[in-house]
């Protein structure tokens, strides 16, 4: 049976990579629903009087490109918005920060000769950018989220973790490979800023679905918790970061967001 919401009804996409990071959201949706479709369970309700479909992109591009395209096609959503974690490769940029995409580009994205190196072929460009009026709300969402003081609760400590957490504005990497090293972050961020991608935070997602969101004429927007710099340490207490920070930022944020939709 065929399913996909009217215009009038089309529900706001809260994409993230790993089901930690949307546990406090599921719990919070009114009248939820699951919908299994293409390998992946959506939940669909409403979070402060808006409708929203909660997914997972999975990890990488290619998951991450047919959970958006599943969401546009099947759902019909009206917006896509990713949150989730990422290494921080810009300088200033710290454990604890949160970096909102303006743009993305691929950063193990290679079709020379044929094609200038992080040029997307047949597209004619290197990045894609997120849209700008849904992007300057999730800035706002992320500021007031990391100002809050919480009266209590789960939140209050993960905001309390990281008292001098800044939000950030600039370019994302995104690339099908763990950044883990402190030699491999350091190329990485060379070759980029050499190539004039002076780039903030490296991820596994974003640019694919930035990429999805351009051919179908979508509003994408992303922001992203720094759990790690991306380098010889990005592997300590990952799980434990994303359990009791990145998802608890994630909620917060989330909430902030849908209430200036």
């Amino acid at each position: 049976m065929s399913f996909h919401l009217q215009p009038a009804t089309a529900p706001t996409a809260i994409l993230s990579a790993l089901a930690q990071e949307q546990h406090g959201l599921i719990d919070l949706l009114q009248q939820p629903r699951k919908l299994s479709h293409a390998g992946r369970d959506f939940w669909l309700g409403e979070l402060h009087g808006q409708p929203v479909v909660l997914a997972l992109s999975k990890i990488g591009k290619v998951a991450a490109a047919t959970t958006a395209t599943a969401l546009i096609e099947r759902l019909g959503v009206q917006r896509i918005v990713f949150t989730g974690v990422a290494g921080g490769l810009g300088e200033g940029v710290s454990v604890g920060d949160v970096v909102v995409a303006t743009d993305f580009v691929q950063h193990d994205l290679d079709a020379s000769p044929l094609f200038p190196r992080y040029e997307v072929p047949l597209y004619g460009r290197t990045r894609f950018q997120a849209d700008a009026a849904l992007t300057a709300l999730l800035f706002k969402a992320a500021c007031a989220a990391l100002a809050s003081e919480p009266s209590g609760g789960q939140e209050a400590g993960a905001v309390q973790s990281f008292p001098g957490a800044r939000v950030h504005q600039g370019l994302i990497a995104s690339g099908d490979r763990f950044v883990s090293g402190a030699e491999e972050s350091r190329v990485l961020r060379d070759a980029l800023m050499a190539a004039g991608h002076p780039v903030l935070a490296v991820e596994m997602e974003g640019a694919a679905v930035a990429q999805v969101c351009q051919d179908y004429g979508l509003p994408f927007a992303a922001v992203r918790t720094i759990s790690d710099r991306a380098d010889d340490s990005a592997h300590i207490d990952f799980p434990r970061f994303v359990d009791e920070v990145a998802s608890r930022y994630a909620r917060l944020m989330v909430e902030q967001f849908l209430k200036t939709l």
